[in-house]
């Protein structure tokens, strides 16, 4: 399931710069994530880099994205055709 940032971001932009999919970016009221972009890291990371910076833990699974591990993976595949993934 793609991640989302809810309403206690302190916007502090840590989180953006983790991204390998560039799927952060800041919002009006706060950064936001972008679900088509976002891969809770899958090919890259075992785990989500945004979610280890986040200062307030405000970065969640989103509930209206839900998507098991091998989609995350066939996203990373169509956003990143020439790369091979890092699997975990």
């Amino acid at each position: 399931m793609a991640l989302m940032i809810n309403d206690e971001c302190s916007s502090c932009g840590a989180c953006e710069a983790e991204c390998p999919n560039t799927a952060i970016s800041e919002g009006e009221d706060h950064y936001r994530i972008n679900p088509d972009l976002c891969t809770e890291c899958v090919g890259f990371f075992a785990e989500p880099q945004c979610t280890s910076v986040c200062p307030t833990d405000s970065i969640i699974p989103d509930p209206a994205r839900t998507e098991d591990k091998d989609a995350l993976l066939a996203k990373f595949k169509k956003i990143h055709p020439d790369k091979e993934p890092v699997l975990s």
